[in-house]
């Protein structure tokens, strides 16, 4: 890893045992463990962050009356 950047970071120790149980069954580093944690995290931060953009517009298409692809493109052709 080229362009790695060392970091301390505490944990409770029931959560440290368990990061480190974790990563041994799974045949990783801690490092490589918690480096996986993080960009799920970041995965699922995303898709909250689009479930919440995609709920505003659709609420936006309901109050227009938009409720299928059909009221979609007559809508745009207005």
């Amino acid at each position: 890893m080229a362009n790695a950047v060392k970091k301390t970071i505490s944990l409770p120790a029931d959560l440290a045992r368990e990061a480190e149980a974790q990563a041994r069954a799974e045949g990783k580093t801690l490092s490589g463990f918690i480096q996986e944690a993080l960009r799920r995290a970041r995965v699922a931060h995303g898709q909250q962050e689009l479930k919440g953009i995609q709920g505003f517009w659709s609420r936006k298409a309901r109050d227009k009356g938009i409720l299928t692809e059909r009221d979609l493109e007559r809508f745009l052709r207005s």
